[in-house]
C-alpha cells in the first residue's frame, strides 16, 4: 500500500491538513492516529473534527482520561484515546462494536496497540516529530483520504 507524506511547520498547518483530510474521508471511517506523545495527534484531530463540522478546534482536547469524546449533532465523530487501556477486552468494553457499526468517523489515538480490532479498510496516519514545530505526517489507506487532499496540495504546506 502506498502512502502520501507531508510536512507541517506549525500547529495551524497541522490543523489545516486535518481539515483537508476531512473533506475526503468516507463515512463511516476508522482513522488510526499513530505517533509518540507530543507528535501532534490531537492537533490533527482538531482539524479533522472541524473539517467534518462537528466542533471548533478549541472544543477538542485529548480524551486521555475520559477515553472517548463525542462530537457532532448530525454526523457523529468519536475521538478515542487508548493510551491508558491495557487489553483488547477493555477496548471492547467501551462499546467499540456499537461505534464500529455506526455511520460515524472514529479518530483513534494509540489504536495501533490493538490492530486486531480495526477493519482492513482503516486509514492510518503516522505523525513524527522532526523539530520544534515541524511534523512529518504519513497517510495510508482509503484513497479518498489521500487523493486530492494531500498529494495535490503537499507543496503548499
Amino acid at each position: 500500500m502506498s502512502a502520501s507524506v507531508v510536512r507541517t511547520r506549525s500547529e495551524e498547518e497541522t490543523i489545516e491538513l486535518g481539515r483537508r483530510i476531512a473533506e475526503r474521508l468516507p463515512r463511516p471511517a476508522v482513522v488510526l492516529l499513530i505517533g509518540e506523545l507530543g507528535s501532534g495527534k490531537t492537533t490533527l484531530a482538531k482539524g479533522i473534527i472541524q473539517g467534518l463540522a462537528a466542533a471548533d478546534p478549541e472544543e477538542v482536547s485529548s480524551p486521555t482520561y475520559t477515553l472517548i469524546h463525542e462530537f457532532g449533532d448530525g454526523a457523529r465523530v468519536y475521538h478515542i484515546d487508548l493510551y491508558r487501556i491495557d487489553s483488547a477486552a477493555e477496548v471492547l468494553a467501551l462499546g467499540l462494536d456499537d461505534l464500529l457499526n455506526s455511520n460515524a468517523v472514529l479518530l483513534v489515538e494509540w489504536g495501533e496497540r490493538f490492530p486486531q480490532l480495526w477493519p482492513e479498510d482503516r486509514i492510518e496516519i503516522r505523525l513524527r516529530w522532526l523539530e520544534e514545530n515541524t511534523r512529518e505526517i504519513e497517510i495510508r489507506g482509503a484513497e479518498e483520504a489521500r487523493h486530492g487532499t494531500v498529494r495535490d496540495r503537499e507543496q503548499r504546506l
